[in-house]
């Protein structure tokens, strides 16, 4: 997945909106004001096989999964100006399966909401 498609997926979920609060360079995205990702340009200037440069987004994971995914993945890091144990960073070189990255999104997405109040929650949940 490049920039594009990732930026598209998570534009997908029910009311999602994108803000900026740390400039332009960084696209933040929220649920009910709460956020569950990022994603900005690549800070050490990669470069992918196609010449393009690689973005990097910032997802919220279970600390134990979260562990897991950069055993697994060596673009899976931990996050980038995060909370290194609750926040992943995935680096879109292209190495992770499209499908690994769409359910590493729904988890982030998913966490925020569950930790809702139960009538915010389930006014997003019925979008779903």
């Amino acid at each position: 997945m490049n920039q594009h498609t990732v930026h598209e997926y998570l534009m997908k979920k029910p009311l999602v909106m994108i803000t900026q609060p740390f400039g332009q360079d960084v696209d933040v995205y929220k649920v009910n004001h709460k956020m569950f990702a990022t994603l900005v340009e690549g800070k050490e200037g990669q470069i992918d096989d196609e010449g393009n440069l690689v973005w990097w987004l910032n997802l919220k994971c279970d600390p134990d999964e979260a562990q897991a995914l950069r055993d697994i993945f060596p673009s899976v890091v931990p996050g980038y100006h995060m909370n290194k144990r609750l926040w992943n960073t995935v680096i879109l070189d292209g190495t992770v399966p499209q499908g690994e990255i769409e359910r590493m999104i729904d988890n982030s997405f998913n966490l925020v909401v569950a930790n809702m109040p139960e009538k915010d929650r389930k006014a997003i949940e019925m979008h779903l």
